[in-house]
């Protein structure tokens, strides 16, 4: 009489927003500071850290490490506005998840096109478009023409304690929340 669905295509293509925000330690002399993602209630989601290489050419990786230190992803420069991002297990690279090409770089605007998995080639169009403002401190990452995630400076605390503080907004579907999970 009815359909049945198994639990895998429920719910089917449902997006959960939600809010992280994003948190700059500033530098000392000694530490290079990081970055930190946040809840709304103030639980470490995941944070940017520069990597630890013996290795002169890698002094520029970044690593995404998630709320107990774990290395999930690491970013690697390849030539001037060129990185890609590299799923992790155990320090060694295992796939690549992403390539970043810096499109545009103008005093006030920045824009990157983004390919996921090994998309990266001539005539190839960008999965994501990401175009932003350090200016404003401010990006939009776009999915065709919607939106996918939005990052602005968050003025409420621009006059607090806490001047490093972002808003972020994401759309996630519920299939990729099923990996982390």
């Amino acid at each position: 009489m009815g359909t049945t669905t198994t639990p895998d295509e429920w719910p089917p293509n449902a997006e959960f927003p939600f809010d992280l925000f994003v948190w700059k330690k500033h530098k000392a002399f000694w530490d290079a500071g990081n970055i930190q993602f946040t809840d709304s209630f103030g639980n470490l989601f995941f944070r940017v850290d520069r990597g630890q290489s013996s290795d002169s050419s890698a002094h520029s990786q970044k690593l995404i490490l998630d709320a107990s230190d774990n290395t999930l992803i690491r970013l690697v420069p390849l030539v001037k506005g060129l990185w890609q991002g590299f799923m992790v297990n155990d320090t060694e690279e295992k796939e690549l998840m992403f390539s970043v090409n810096r499109t545009l770089n103008t005093f006030t605007t920045l824009e990157f096109d983004i390919f996921l998995g090994d998309g990266l080639g001539e005539g190839k169009e960008a999965d994501l478009k990401m175009k932003g403002s350090a200016f404003k401190r401010s990006c939009t990452i776009y999915k065709g023409n919607s939106i996918v995630a939005e990052v602005y400076y968050d003025q409420p605390y621009a006059h607090t304690w806490i001047p490093e503080a972002f808003h972020s907004k994401e759309q996630i579907s519920s299939n990729h929340i099923s990996r982390f999970c």
